[in-house]
């Protein structure tokens, strides 16, 4: 069982950053990649950074450039820095685990870029 917590959210104006944070805890060792994802109103879920690990990250094209993912092992935070945000990045952010044989999500933090 792995519990994700996120935070960092809120409103900010276009060209502005945000750093979003996701405590983990729990059994933590068979996580296979920590990532993000974000949700619009009216769209499906999509991958916005993943990083296995052991392996490289991933980005979402719409934001590579700008997103950086990051870990932080020794607080079980794995974070997702977001810089020159723009009003299409507008969406509620999940932390997901990625396991052999499951995924577990955070509650979602919301992110509105104002233009």
């Amino acid at each position: 069982q792995v519990q994700l917590v996120e935070s960092g959210g809120g409103l900010v104006q276009a060209g502005g950053s945000l750093r979003l944070s996701c405590v983990f805890t729990g059994s933590s060792f068979s996580i296979n990649a920590m990532g993000w994802f974000r949700q619009a109103p009216g769209k499906q879920r999509e991958l916005v950074a993943r990083m296995p690990s052991g392996g490289d990250t991933n980005y979402a094209d719409s934001v590579k450039g700008r997103f950086t993912i990051s870990r932080d092992n020794a607080k079980n935070t794995v974070y997702l820095q977001m810089n020159s945000l723009k009003p299409e990045d507008t969406a509620v952010y999940y932390c997901n685990a990625h396991g052999p044989f499951w995924d577990y999500w955070g509650q979602g933090t919301q992110v509105t870029v104002s233009s």
